[in-house]
Protein backbone atom coordinates (compact mmCIF):
# COMPACT_ATOMS: atom_id res chain seq x y z
CA UNK A 1 0.00 0.00 0.00
CA UNK A 2 2.30 2.04 0.78
CA UNK A 3 4.47 1.82 -2.75
CA UNK A 4 0.95 2.23 -4.23
CA UNK A 5 0.29 5.88 -2.79
CA UNK A 6 3.77 6.60 -3.30
CA UNK A 7 3.12 6.04 -7.21
CA UNK A 8 -0.06 7.47 -6.62
CA UNK A 9 1.54 10.81 -5.97
CA UNK A 10 3.30 10.53 -8.86
CA UNK A 11 0.91 10.13 -10.88
CA UNK A 12 -1.61 12.91 -9.31
CA UNK A 13 1.99 15.62 -9.68
CA UNK A 14 1.97 14.61 -13.85
CA UNK A 15 -1.58 14.03 -14.94
CA UNK A 16 -2.05 17.66 -12.95
CA UNK A 17 0.98 18.85 -15.48
CA UNK A 18 -0.15 17.24 -18.22
CA UNK A 19 -3.50 17.90 -18.14
CA UNK A 20 -3.06 21.39 -17.63
CA UNK A 21 -1.23 21.76 -20.57
CA UNK A 22 -3.29 19.59 -22.88
CA UNK A 23 -6.46 21.85 -21.71
CA UNK A 24 -4.91 24.76 -22.36
CA UNK A 25 -3.55 23.61 -25.97
CA UNK A 26 -6.90 22.47 -26.65
CA UNK A 27 -8.42 25.45 -25.96
CA UNK A 28 -5.74 27.06 -28.20
CA UNK A 29 -6.65 25.14 -30.93
CA UNK A 30 -9.84 25.86 -30.98
CA UNK A 31 -9.41 29.71 -30.15
CA UNK A 32 -7.04 28.89 -33.47
CA UNK A 33 -10.12 27.14 -35.45
CA UNK A 34 -12.59 30.10 -34.89
CA UNK A 35 -10.00 32.68 -36.12
CA UNK A 36 -9.09 30.81 -39.05
CA UNK A 37 -13.13 30.54 -39.82
CA UNK A 38 -13.77 34.16 -38.53
CA UNK A 39 -10.34 35.78 -40.31
CA UNK A 40 -8.28 38.21 -38.62
CA UNK A 41 -8.65 40.72 -41.22
CA UNK A 42 -11.70 42.31 -39.58
CA UNK A 43 -11.10 46.06 -38.70
CA UNK A 44 -13.77 48.24 -37.15
CA UNK A 45 -14.39 51.91 -37.41
CA UNK A 46 -16.06 54.25 -34.94
CA UNK A 47 -15.97 57.73 -34.12
CA UNK A 48 -14.38 58.82 -30.94
CA UNK A 49 -13.99 62.24 -29.21
CA UNK A 50 -13.64 66.10 -30.46
CA UNK A 51 -11.13 68.31 -29.03
CA UNK A 52 -13.21 69.72 -26.49
CA UNK A 53 -14.33 66.47 -25.18
CA UNK A 54 -17.38 66.20 -27.22
CA UNK A 55 -18.81 63.02 -29.02
CA UNK A 56 -17.54 62.96 -32.86
CA UNK A 57 -19.73 61.91 -35.92
CA UNK A 58 -18.42 60.05 -39.05
CA UNK A 59 -19.33 61.58 -41.76
CA UNK A 60 -22.37 59.81 -44.15
CA UNK A 61 -20.24 59.14 -47.04
CA UNK A 62 -17.33 57.58 -44.41
CA UNK A 63 -18.58 54.09 -46.01
CA UNK A 64 -18.39 54.68 -49.53
CA UNK A 65 -14.77 56.34 -48.94
CA UNK A 66 -13.29 53.33 -47.15
CA UNK A 67 -14.21 50.97 -49.60
CA UNK A 68 -12.23 52.93 -52.49
CA UNK A 69 -9.30 51.74 -50.79
CA UNK A 70 -8.07 49.01 -53.08
CA UNK A 71 -7.59 46.17 -51.00
CA UNK A 72 -10.88 46.57 -48.60
CA UNK A 73 -13.07 43.65 -50.32
CA UNK A 74 -16.25 44.61 -47.89
CA UNK A 75 -17.29 47.24 -45.97
CA UNK A 76 -20.69 47.83 -43.77
CA UNK A 77 -22.01 50.28 -40.88
CA UNK A 78 -24.31 50.34 -38.53
CA UNK A 79 -25.98 53.47 -36.99
CA UNK A 80 -26.93 53.76 -32.97
CA UNK A 81 -30.37 55.59 -32.44
CA UNK A 82 -30.32 57.33 -29.34
CA UNK A 83 -33.39 58.81 -27.51
CA UNK A 84 -36.76 57.51 -27.41
CA UNK A 85 -36.52 56.15 -30.92
CA UNK A 86 -33.33 54.37 -29.54
CA UNK A 87 -35.58 52.32 -27.08
CA UNK A 88 -37.51 49.11 -27.53
CA UNK A 89 -40.11 46.79 -26.18
CA UNK A 90 -42.13 44.03 -26.02
CA UNK A 91 -45.33 45.67 -25.76
CA UNK A 92 -46.83 48.93 -25.63
CA UNK A 93 -47.82 47.80 -21.82
CA UNK A 94 -43.95 48.55 -20.71
CA UNK A 95 -43.04 51.23 -19.19
CA UNK A 96 -40.68 53.32 -20.88
CA UNK A 97 -38.04 52.98 -18.50
CA UNK A 98 -38.05 49.16 -19.14
CA UNK A 99 -36.35 48.82 -22.46
CA UNK A 100 -34.15 46.07 -21.36
CA UNK A 101 -31.14 47.83 -22.55
CA UNK A 102 -31.14 47.02 -25.92
CA UNK A 103 -29.88 49.21 -28.48
CA UNK A 104 -31.43 50.18 -31.91
CA UNK A 105 -29.56 50.35 -34.70
CA UNK A 106 -29.56 51.26 -38.52
CA UNK A 107 -27.58 48.45 -40.32
CA UNK A 108 -26.22 47.77 -44.13
CA UNK A 109 -27.87 44.74 -46.15
CA UNK A 110 -24.21 43.30 -46.86
CA UNK A 111 -23.53 43.81 -42.67
CA UNK A 112 -24.15 39.74 -42.18
CA UNK A 113 -21.16 39.13 -44.60
CA UNK A 114 -18.82 41.73 -43.46
CA UNK A 115 -19.15 41.20 -39.42
CA UNK A 116 -19.64 37.14 -39.94
CA UNK A 117 -23.18 37.00 -38.38
CA UNK A 118 -25.06 34.14 -39.52
CA UNK A 119 -28.94 33.36 -38.84
CA UNK A 120 -30.14 31.45 -36.51
CA UNK A 121 -34.14 31.85 -37.51
CA UNK A 122 -35.82 33.83 -39.86
CA UNK A 123 -34.35 35.47 -43.16
CA UNK A 124 -31.94 39.07 -43.38
CA UNK A 125 -33.27 42.16 -43.93
CA UNK A 126 -32.94 42.73 -47.94
CA UNK A 127 -34.00 46.00 -50.38
CA UNK A 128 -37.47 45.56 -49.59
CA UNK A 129 -37.70 44.68 -46.03
CA UNK A 130 -34.94 47.45 -45.72
CA UNK A 131 -37.75 50.01 -46.22
CA UNK A 132 -40.49 48.64 -44.19
CA UNK A 133 -40.52 48.54 -40.60
CA UNK A 134 -39.14 45.40 -40.13
CA UNK A 135 -36.46 43.74 -37.71
CA UNK A 136 -33.54 41.36 -37.16
CA UNK A 137 -32.85 40.80 -32.97
CA UNK A 138 -29.41 39.96 -31.88
CA UNK A 139 -29.15 36.46 -29.99
CA UNK A 140 -29.55 38.32 -26.48
CA UNK A 141 -31.99 41.23 -27.94
CA UNK A 142 -34.06 38.10 -28.75
CA UNK A 143 -33.39 36.15 -25.06
CA UNK A 144 -34.25 39.60 -23.52
CA UNK A 145 -37.71 40.21 -25.04
CA UNK A 146 -38.46 36.26 -25.01
CA UNK A 147 -38.67 35.73 -28.73
CA UNK A 148 -38.06 32.17 -29.84
CA UNK A 149 -39.65 32.20 -33.34
CA UNK A 150 -40.63 34.59 -36.21
CA UNK A 151 -43.49 34.83 -38.17
CA UNK A 152 -45.61 37.91 -39.01
CA UNK A 153 -47.66 37.99 -35.79
CA UNK A 154 -44.13 38.65 -34.50
CA UNK A 155 -43.80 42.35 -33.86
CA UNK A 156 -42.01 44.57 -31.28
CA UNK A 157 -42.76 48.35 -30.53
CA UNK A 158 -39.45 50.21 -31.73
CA UNK A 159 -39.50 53.81 -30.30
CA UNK A 160 -43.43 54.38 -31.16
CA UNK A 161 -43.56 52.28 -33.71
CA UNK A 162 -44.18 49.01 -34.06
CA UNK A 163 -41.74 46.61 -35.93
CA UNK A 164 -42.23 42.50 -37.34
CA UNK A 165 -39.49 40.46 -36.63
CA UNK A 166 -38.33 39.13 -39.57
CA UNK A 167 -35.15 38.05 -38.55
CA UNK A 168 -32.92 36.25 -35.09
CA UNK A 169 -28.84 36.45 -35.64
CA UNK A 170 -26.79 33.54 -34.00
CA UNK A 171 -23.74 35.42 -31.41
CA UNK A 172 -21.85 37.19 -33.40
CA UNK A 173 -17.74 36.00 -31.64
CA UNK A 174 -16.24 39.49 -33.46
CA UNK A 175 -19.15 41.74 -33.13
CA UNK A 176 -20.48 41.31 -29.65
CA UNK A 177 -22.08 44.59 -29.80
CA UNK A 178 -24.39 43.22 -32.34
CA UNK A 179 -25.62 40.45 -29.93
CA UNK A 180 -27.62 43.06 -28.00
CA UNK A 181 -29.04 45.17 -30.78
CA UNK A 182 -32.27 45.34 -32.98
CA UNK A 183 -31.29 45.60 -36.30
CA UNK A 184 -33.33 47.84 -39.02
CA UNK A 185 -32.61 49.14 -42.29
CA UNK A 186 -30.95 52.37 -43.48
CA UNK A 187 -33.80 53.66 -45.14
CA UNK A 188 -37.03 52.03 -42.32
CA UNK A 189 -34.77 54.04 -39.54
CA UNK A 190 -34.53 57.32 -41.77
CA UNK A 191 -38.59 56.92 -42.57
CA UNK A 192 -39.65 55.65 -39.45
CA UNK A 193 -37.23 56.99 -36.40
CA UNK A 194 -35.67 59.75 -37.99
CA UNK A 195 -32.50 58.95 -38.17
CA UNK A 196 -29.18 61.34 -39.47
CA UNK A 197 -27.11 59.25 -41.74
CA UNK A 198 -24.65 59.03 -39.32
CA UNK A 199 -22.51 55.53 -39.16
CA UNK A 200 -21.48 55.42 -35.80
CA UNK A 201 -19.59 51.81 -36.60
CA UNK A 202 -18.18 50.76 -39.75
CA UNK A 203 -17.03 46.91 -40.19
CA UNK A 204 -14.20 46.07 -43.02
CA UNK A 205 -13.05 43.26 -44.47
CA UNK A 206 -9.53 43.45 -46.12
CA UNK A 207 -6.94 41.20 -47.51
CA UNK A 208 -4.94 39.13 -45.34
CA UNK A 209 -1.57 40.60 -46.34
CA UNK A 210 -2.76 44.41 -46.33
CA UNK A 211 -4.80 44.27 -43.20
CA UNK A 212 -1.70 46.14 -41.14
CA UNK A 213 -1.77 48.75 -44.10
CA UNK A 214 -5.55 49.17 -44.49
CA UNK A 215 -5.48 50.19 -40.47
CA UNK A 216 -3.16 52.87 -40.90
CA UNK A 217 -4.94 54.43 -43.57
CA UNK A 218 -8.81 53.78 -42.06
CA UNK A 219 -8.87 56.91 -39.80
CA UNK A 220 -7.84 59.50 -42.90
CA UNK A 221 -10.03 58.02 -45.02
CA UNK A 222 -13.13 57.98 -42.95
CA UNK A 223 -13.05 61.54 -41.57
CA UNK A 224 -10.33 63.15 -43.90
CA UNK A 225 -10.88 66.48 -41.78
CA UNK A 226 -10.68 65.37 -38.15
CA UNK A 227 -8.52 61.95 -38.64
CA UNK A 228 -7.83 62.20 -35.03
CA UNK A 229 -11.41 62.16 -34.14
CA UNK A 230 -12.01 58.34 -35.34
CA UNK A 231 -11.39 55.07 -33.44
CA UNK A 232 -10.02 52.08 -35.57
CA UNK A 233 -9.80 48.67 -33.87
CA UNK A 234 -9.11 45.04 -34.72
CA UNK A 235 -11.98 42.88 -32.81
CA UNK A 236 -9.59 39.85 -33.26
CA UNK A 237 -7.17 41.24 -31.05
CA UNK A 238 -9.57 40.80 -27.90
CA UNK A 239 -9.47 37.10 -28.83
CA UNK A 240 -5.63 36.86 -28.91
CA UNK A 241 -5.52 38.76 -25.66
CA UNK A 242 -7.87 36.01 -24.13
CA UNK A 243 -5.29 33.70 -25.62
CA UNK A 244 -2.34 35.30 -23.56
CA UNK A 245 -4.37 35.43 -20.53
CA UNK A 246 -4.70 31.28 -20.65
CA UNK A 247 -1.02 31.62 -21.47
CA UNK A 248 -0.37 32.83 -17.88
CA UNK A 249 -3.26 31.02 -16.32
CA UNK A 250 -1.46 27.76 -17.62
CA UNK A 251 1.77 28.75 -16.69
CA UNK A 252 0.45 29.45 -12.87
CA UNK A 253 -0.99 25.76 -12.81
CA UNK A 254 2.03 23.87 -14.49
CA UNK A 255 3.93 25.44 -10.86
CA UNK A 256 1.35 23.52 -8.97
CA UNK A 257 1.51 20.74 -10.99
CA UNK A 258 5.15 20.86 -10.59
CA UNK A 259 4.63 21.15 -6.31
CA UNK A 260 2.91 18.10 -6.66
CA UNK A 261 5.43 16.13 -8.75
CA UNK A 262 7.49 17.09 -6.16
CA UNK A 263 5.60 15.59 -3.25
CA UNK A 264 5.34 12.77 -5.52
CA UNK A 265 8.74 12.54 -5.46
CA UNK A 266 9.40 13.00 -1.38
CA UNK A 267 6.93 10.17 -1.24
CA UNK A 268 8.88 7.78 -3.42
CA UNK A 269 12.11 8.70 -1.18
CA UNK A 270 10.84 8.35 1.97
CA UNK A 271 9.57 4.53 0.51
CA UNK A 272 13.00 3.57 -0.58
CA UNK A 273 14.22 4.81 3.00
CA UNK A 274 11.94 2.84 4.98
CA UNK A 275 12.26 -0.21 2.50
CA UNK A 276 16.04 -0.27 3.38
CA UNK A 277 15.15 -0.08 7.13
CA UNK A 278 12.50 -3.00 6.38
CA UNK A 279 14.99 -5.38 4.42
CA UNK A 280 17.94 -4.86 5.81
CA UNK A 281 17.95 -8.61 6.12
CA UNK A 282 17.56 -9.16 2.67
CA UNK A 283 20.46 -7.02 2.00
CA UNK A 284 23.01 -8.83 4.83
CA UNK A 285 21.83 -12.14 2.88
CA UNK A 286 22.64 -10.71 -0.49
CA UNK A 287 25.64 -9.36 0.38
CA UNK A 288 26.94 -12.93 2.06
CA UNK A 289 25.89 -14.82 -0.53
CA UNK A 290 28.44 -12.86 -2.72
CA UNK A 291 26.54 -9.33 -4.26
CA UNK A 292 28.44 -6.43 -4.57
CA UNK A 293 27.73 -3.11 -3.05
CA UNK A 294 26.89 -1.77 -6.90
CA UNK A 295 24.59 -5.18 -7.00
CA UNK A 296 22.97 -3.70 -4.37
CA UNK A 297 23.00 0.19 -5.02
CA UNK A 298 21.43 -1.25 -8.79
CA UNK A 299 18.53 -2.85 -6.99
CA UNK A 300 17.65 -0.30 -5.10
CA UNK A 301 18.33 2.51 -7.62
CA UNK A 302 16.04 0.30 -10.32
CA UNK A 303 13.14 -0.21 -7.52
CA UNK A 304 13.32 3.37 -7.25
CA UNK A 305 13.04 3.83 -11.13
CA UNK A 306 10.65 1.17 -11.79
CA UNK A 307 7.86 3.11 -9.22
CA UNK A 308 8.41 6.33 -10.78
CA UNK A 309 8.15 5.23 -14.40
CA UNK A 310 4.95 3.25 -12.84
CA UNK A 311 3.54 6.31 -11.58
CA UNK A 312 4.81 8.90 -14.42
CA UNK A 313 3.02 6.20 -17.14
CA UNK A 314 -0.16 6.38 -14.93
CA UNK A 315 -0.01 10.04 -14.77
CA UNK A 316 0.24 10.67 -18.46
CA UNK A 317 -2.66 8.11 -19.06
CA UNK A 318 -4.17 9.90 -16.61
CA UNK A 319 -3.84 13.23 -17.95
CA UNK A 320 -4.82 12.56 -21.52
CA UNK A 321 -7.97 11.13 -20.67
CA UNK A 322 -9.00 13.74 -18.15
CA UNK A 323 -7.82 16.29 -21.17
CA UNK A 324 -10.03 14.31 -23.68
CA UNK A 325 -13.08 14.07 -21.28
CA UNK A 326 -12.87 17.85 -20.64
CA UNK A 327 -12.17 19.23 -24.40
CA UNK A 328 -15.47 16.89 -25.35
CA UNK A 329 -17.62 18.59 -23.22
CA UNK A 330 -16.45 21.92 -24.73
CA UNK A 331 -16.82 20.82 -27.95
CA UNK A 332 -12.80 21.41 -28.59
CA UNK A 333 -10.07 19.59 -30.38
CA UNK A 334 -8.47 17.23 -28.00
CA UNK A 335 -4.46 18.46 -28.28
CA UNK A 336 -2.00 16.97 -26.17
CA UNK A 337 1.14 18.04 -27.05
CA UNK A 338 4.07 15.30 -27.30
CA UNK A 339 6.54 17.18 -25.11
CA UNK A 340 4.25 17.11 -22.30
CA UNK A 341 3.77 13.79 -22.38
CA UNK A 342 7.80 13.09 -23.05
CA UNK A 343 8.63 15.70 -20.31
CA UNK A 344 6.24 14.12 -17.86
CA UNK A 345 7.62 10.76 -18.18
CA UNK A 346 11.13 11.69 -18.37
CA UNK A 347 10.69 14.30 -15.10
CA UNK A 348 9.31 10.99 -13.20
CA UNK A 349 12.83 9.31 -14.04
CA UNK A 350 14.95 11.94 -12.85
CA UNK A 351 12.99 12.42 -10.13
CA UNK A 352 12.99 8.62 -9.43
CA UNK A 353 16.64 8.46 -9.74
CA UNK A 354 17.57 12.01 -7.22
CA UNK A 355 14.72 10.16 -4.81
CA UNK A 356 16.33 6.48 -5.03
CA UNK A 357 19.94 7.64 -4.99
CA UNK A 358 20.60 8.40 -1.29
CA UNK A 359 18.49 5.15 -0.10
CA UNK A 360 20.78 2.89 -2.64
CA UNK A 361 24.39 4.36 -1.58
CA UNK A 362 22.36 3.97 2.22
CA UNK A 363 21.87 -0.08 1.42
CA UNK A 364 25.02 -0.42 -0.83
CA UNK A 365 27.10 0.75 2.54
CA UNK A 366 25.37 -1.90 5.00
CA UNK A 367 28.17 -4.37 5.75
CA UNK A 368 27.06 -8.07 6.51
CA UNK A 369 27.16 -8.77 9.54
CA UNK A 370 25.59 -5.52 10.57
CA UNK A 371 22.71 -6.44 8.25
CA UNK A 372 22.05 -9.87 9.52
CA UNK A 373 22.31 -8.84 12.85
CA UNK A 374 19.60 -6.39 12.51
CA UNK A 375 16.65 -6.78 14.90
Amino acid sequence: MRVFLSALGIAIGIAAMVSVVGISSSSRADLDRQLEALGTNLLTVAPGKTLTGGDAKLPEESVAMIRRIGPVRQAAATGALSGPEGKVYRTDRIAKGESGGISVQAADLDLPDTAGATLAKGAWLNAATATYPAAVLGSAAAQRLGITTVDPDVRIRVGGTWFTVVGILRPVPLAHQLDNATLIGWDAARTYLGFDGHPTTVYTRSADASVEAVRDVLAATANPQAPDEVKVSRPSDALAARSAANSAFTSLLVGLGAVALLVGGVGVANTMVISVLERRGEIGLRRSLGATRGQIRTQFLSESLILSALGGLGGVLLGVAVTTGYATTQGWPAVVPAWASAGGAGATLAIGALAGLYPAIRAARLAPTQALSAP
